[in-house]
């Protein structure tokens, strides 16, 4: 794999982190949460991040992908990680490419982080908010691209908007 086809691959592991962080922990109806008439739910928004990974999908492969709507979160989640499987096996193949990868990073692959820190906000509007981390140190690792990720390296120690009951790592006493 040529090195920018490789960087594609380190993208969508950072997608799935960053999509699966702030799934983790979510309240069991956060699914259908829509805080005002035209806001995608977070449902909404894992098959839209699914429709684009598709669309990116059809630069090496041809055709068109608009996927149907499903039953629950959990169902959009596990077809969006199938998505990102399937994608990945193109990237990391010797197919052709109807774009740059540049392009393809710029245009759809930017597209789908745009979303994932979307259902982060979500989140802080359904009062959940997602704790915040330094993704610099982050372990995403590119083999990696289905829900089970990493936990922070790195949590931010200060977090303004934390709920109520939150306790910074330095005061636990676990």
């Amino acid at each position: 794999m040529d090195d920018k086809r490789g960087m594609l691959r380190h993208f969508l592991a950072t997608l799935v982190y960053r999509t699966q962080k702030a799934l983790r922990g979510a309240p069991t109806d956060f699914g259908s949460f829509v805080p005002c008439d035209g806001v995608r739910s977070p449902a909404a928004q894992i098959r839209h991040m699914t429709s684009v990974l598709g669309y990116a999908r059809t630069f090496f492969i041809g055709g068109r992908y608009s996927p149907e709507p499903l039953q629950s979160l959990e169902a959009e989640v596990a077809r969006f990680h199938e998505i990102v499987a399937d994608l990945a096996r193109y990237i990391d193949s010797d197919a052709p490419l109807s774009v740059s990868p540049e392009q393809l990073l710029q245009g759809p692959l930017a597209d789908a982080l745009t979303h994932a820190g979307q259902i982060a906000l979500l989140r802080r509007l359904a009062g959940s908010p997602v704790r915040p981390e330094n993704f610099v140190y982050a372990a995403i690792d590119p083999q990696k691209l289905g829900s089970e990720q990493a936990s922070p390296i790195e949590p931010d120690e200060i977090w303004p908007e934390a709920p109520s009951d939150w306790v910074p790592p330095s005061r636990r006493s676990d």
